[in-house]
């Protein structure tokens, strides 16, 4: 926490300084649920736009699971 105070100030309205703290909040609950944050983000954010509303929750750190890979590679 103390690393980010002087960044924090600079969010550019209250609004950015929730949506940050929101965003620290997720990436920290990741790390502690042993999910590699960077993974957990990109795999989500892809996803998100398609997945229904009324399993958000299966999106959240502690219950996510990875997709498998599109299409493994075909040996020619």
């Amino acid at each position: 926490m103390a690393l980010g105070r002087k960044s924090w100030l600079f969010c550019g309205s209250d609004r950015g300084g929730q949506r940050a703290a929101a965003m620290y909040s997720l990436i920290v609950s990741a790390k502690m649920n042993g999910v590699d944050p960077q993974a957990w983000l990109a795999d989500v954010l892809s996803r998100i736009a398609s997945h229904p509303a009324y399993r958000l929750d299966e999106l959240l750190p502690w219950n996510w699971i990875r997709r498998a890979s599109a299409i493994p590679a075909q040996a020619a």
